[in-house]
């Protein structure tokens, strides 16, 4: 399912939403005012979770995120690579081992990628479909220009890696074997909502929520969401529908 909107060409999200991306202050502390009702999504069944960072931000960037899916159940842990600046050596290695060690100990694993970390996620899901049960990316950069981002520049000089690099792209823009939901915002302030925009198979979607983008982690609708995806029973998948009482949080991603 594709919208009229996704005809345009993805571009860097305006100023204005770069300098709101300071809500995240706020996105974090509504989910520490909502955490009880957050208990009201669904449990899990103690299956692995692998959780991802952003491009300049470690584990601790995910902890409110990992620590909420430890309560609903889940054998969580971050990626323990340190600060993620991209493609590094050792990084892609260290990530498949991780993904194969939880793999043979506990059976599939559920990969939860926040923007960078996404992309991660899908290329682990591209190249070890057998070892994943579900990708969920927040807020990530999966297709058109790498450059339909205000992280560019600092992708580069990070990680010394063009932003542009086909060979690692083509493991990431292909939609994964596995389910896959893409969560996004449109007001998000640093990758471009129509580069995260997921094409959308029988088991892949899109979820769209009111968030910034270094609040993709800390909203509550996102945690809800995470959370009720990451229930879904193996082979047993199907598309996101939130409860009556929380829709007006889940905007309708095809719309124009």
């Amino acid at each position: 399912m594709r919208t009229a909107a996704l005809a345009r060409p993805a571009q860097p999200p305006s100023k204005f939403l770069l300098l709101a991306e300071s809500r995240v202050l706020w996105e974090a502390s509504a989910t520490l005012a909502l955490w009880p009702l957050l208990q009201c999504a669904p449990r899990g069944d103690g299956h692995p979770v692998i959780v991802l960072p952003g491009l300049g931000a470690s584990d601790g960037s995910t902890e409110l995120l990992r620590r909420y899916l430890e309560s609903r159940g889940y054998a969580v842990q971050g990626w323990g690579l340190g600060t993620n600046c991209g493609p590094l050596p050792g990084v892609e290695s260290g990530l498949m081992d991780l993904l194969r060690r939880q793999h043979e100990r506990s059976g599939k694993v559920s990969l939860v990628g926040w923007s960078l970390g996404g992309v991660f996620a899908r290329m682990l899901a591209s190249k070890v479909p057998e070892a994943v049960r579900g990708v969920i990316t927040l807020g990530s950069p999966l297709h058109g220009s790498p450059k339909a981002t205000r992280a560019a520049k600092a992708y580069e000089l990070l990680s010394g890696q063009p932003a542009n690099d086909p060979r690692r792209q083509r493991w990431v823009r292909a939609t994964p074997l596995v389910p896959a939901t893409s969560i996004f915002s449109r007001s998000d302030g640093i990758v471009s909502w129509r580069s995260s925009f997921e094409e959308e198979t029988p088991s892949s979607e899109n979820i769209e929520v009111e968030a910034s983008h270094l609040g993709l982690g800390v909203h509550p609708a996102v945690l809800y969401a995470v959370a009720d995806r990451l229930s879904m029973p193996e082979n047993g998948w199907t598309r996101f529908a939130a409860p009556a009482a929380l829709r007006p949080f889940y905007p309708d991603p095809a719309r124009p």
